[in-house]
């Protein structure tokens, strides 16, 4: 997989793929709907920019999330210098949350009075 960020991402087309306006798109990396639609029509986006386009909109990361802690975290797993069993474990952590964030089939949806609140 390649780490390298692509040079002409075509953010209009990512944002409507999306479903969502300039503000909706561009809010969550700190750009301005201004500011988008200047990237949008063809202005040079800065290298940073584009970085966080891909980590925002085409890896899904919540970069609102992502703190000092979090960040040390984030270091070590790209540091290459984690036990190979552990980054496994890691890994089938990861797939079992992608998989449950998915949203469930009706027919796997249990009807909210079919079961008890626990407190």
């Amino acid at each position: 997989m390649s780490t390298a960020f692509p040079q002409n991402l075509n953010v209009r087309t990512m944002r409507n793929n999306a479903g969502q306006n300039q503000s909706q798109f561009w809010e969550p990396i700190g750009i301005t709907q201004s500011g988008g639609s200047r990237y949008e029509s063809g202005r040079n986006m800065p290298k940073p920019v584009a970085a966080l386009v891909r980590l925002v909109h085409q890896l899904g990361i919540d970069i609102s999330k992502v703190n000092a802690d979090k960040a040390s975290l984030i270091r070590v797993l790209l540091s290459d210098q984690v036990d190979p069993e552990i980054l496994a474990a890691l890994r089938k952590l990861a797939a079992t949350a992608e998989a449950l964030d998915k949203p469930a089939a009706a027919s796997d949806t249990v009807p909210p009075d079919s079961h008890s609140a626990a407190v």
